[in-house]
């Protein structure tokens, strides 16, 4: 009887070439993703053509002619609306340190990313020890509500102080001091008509300074109060 012949490679097992597929298919299609999340204008172009082609017909559309002809830019007012909003939210930011600039408060829009913080000097908004800000002050804030209140996002204030230890008979320290500016401005925000839901108020003190307090000019900055935007909820 004649001997089988040893095979010299053991069989391929079957799930195996349904996943070799499978990975093949994965790796096509995010080479195609790739490939989609950057439009270049003449590819574009080329696609049009090619599809009218595939489709037997050598007439174009009048819109596809027309691109090819003056190569007019694509419009896509839909994509990305998170970023077209992210950008007109920090105009209106800009807009608002503009004001307060001119009225002589110092104040500056810093991009986190997630999140976006108005920081506003409190020298010029309250009087040293007070909680409730100046007149000016408190209309200027009134205006940023009004600006604000419809985007529905959330909003958090957050007082801080120097490392100065304060001289009150009411208020006993810098914590509560920045913790009593903060809540009376969410009252503002309140009455302007913000969502209470969306608001919350904090104060930090002395603590979390933006720079150290070793020189009266930085001490200057670290008196403050920040308006934090939460843009995930965009």
């Amino acid at each position: 009887m004649a001997r089988k012949k040893k095979e010299e490679c053991p069989s391929i097992p079957g799930w195996l070439v349904s996943f070799g597929d499978l990975m093949s298919l994965l790796l096509t299609f995010f080479i195609l993703l790739y490939s989609m999340s950057t439009v270049s204008l003449e590819k574009f172009h080329q696609s049009i053509r090619g599809i009218m082609e595939a489709f037997g017909g050598q007439k174009l559309t009048h819109e596809a002619k027309t691109l090819l002809k003056n190569k007019t830019d694509v419009q896509m007012d839909n994509m990305y609306p998170r970023i077209k909003k992210k950008k007109q939210l920090l105009q209106q930011l800009h807009e608002i340190k503009e004001s307060l600039l001119h009225a002589g408060i110092k104040a500056e829009v810093v991009d986190y990313g997630t999140k976006i913080i108005l920081r506003v000097n409190s020298d010029n908004t309250f009087l040293p020890g007070d909680i409730y800000p100046t007149k000016e002050a408190a209309t200027l804030f009134m205006g940023f509500c009004k600006k604000f209140k419809n985007t529905s996002l959330p909003l958090r204030i957050v007082g801080y102080t120097d490392n100065t230890p304060i001289k009150s008979e009411t208020i006993r320290n810098n914590w509560e001091l920045s913790a009593l500016r903060a809540a009376t401005i969410l009252r503002l925000f309140i009455k302007c008509g913000y969502d209470p839901h969306l608001l919350s108020a904090e104060g930090r003190g002395e603590f979390d300074p933006i720079v150290p307090n070793d020189t009266p000019q930085n001490r200057a900055k670290n008196r403050r109060v920040e308006f934090i935007i939460d843009l995930t909820r965009i």
